[in-house]
């Protein structure tokens, strides 16, 4: 199958409409600049795909392009009125992903390093676990649902959304810290919780970790000010595996 490179140029109507008939893509509307509107679902996952066999502009229902080979999210639509799940993917980077989702973002197992590109607000859930992300930059600002970052190799949370309901964030190097300090699961997961949402946002404004370099007495003043006294030997004991103790 031949791709359409240049979306803008030369549209053929005729290898549009043949694309959108081996991939069972209906109700759909072709624009001057070659995307197409889809009034409904699109289903694309699990075809082996490298790339996005056509550009998107907006989408009513769900797009699926999950379990494919993709690299790179260029021709994704700009505006999705359901789910966006681009999951078990080679993607690097979101650049290129819709600005506009109305329901749950899931761009887990891939190798993404960081979240710049993604949608500001999100009105479901966000799932971005199982890549390879040391930051959050670039991460929305608010989540409807959950923010779903456990498995990654997350030191700090700075840009961490200021608006979600729960907060998965397991299995990361800060998780060790975030223990320290709230009373939610042990885990690493932060519920629906005033409390402990209020005190993650006090340690980020605090500077307590710098890149990768822990700021260990201000962390022991941090925890004593909220009544969670331990030892600088302790926290050195803990962390020292993980961060450059300053």
């Amino acid at each position: 199958m031949k791709y359409l490179k240049k979306f803008n140029e030369n549209i053929n109507t005729t290898e549009i409409d043949s694309i959108c008939e081996k991939y069972n893509i209906t109700n759909y509307t072709i624009n001057n600049d070659g995307s197409i509107d889809v009034d409904g679902n699109v289903y694309l996952k699990r075809n082996n795909l490298r790339e996005l066999p056509l550009k998107f502009r907006n989408v009513v229902g769900n797009f699926y392009c999950s379990n494919n080979q993709l690299t790179s999210l260029e021709g994704a639509p700009k505006s999705v009125g359901g789910f966006f799940d681009c999951r078990n993917n080679q993607l690097t980077s979101l650049v290129g992903c819709p600005q506009y989702i109305g329901g749950g973002f899931y761009c887990r197992d891939n190798k993404l390093t960081s979240l710049v590109g993604c949608p500001q607000s999100i009105g479901g859930s966000f799932y971005c676990s199982d890549n390879k992300l040391t930051s959050l930059e670039g991460a929305p600002k608010r989540v409807g649902g959950i923010f779903l970052c456990y498995s990654n190799n997350l030191k700090n949370i700075d840009y961490l959304p200021k608006y979600y309901k729960e907060l998965d964030i397991s299995n990361n190097p800060i998780s060790k810290i975030i223990k320290l300090f709230t009373t939610s699961d042990r885990t690493g997961v932060i519920y629906d919780n005033r409390e402990d949402k209020d005190l993650i946002m006090d340690f980020i404004d605090r500077e307590i970790i710098q890149q990768d370099k822990l700021l260990v007495n201000r962390l022991v003043e941090f925890l004593d000010d909220i009544g969670n006294p331990i030892s600088r030997e302790e926290l050195i004991k803990l962390l020292k595996n993980n961060y450059e103790i300053r």
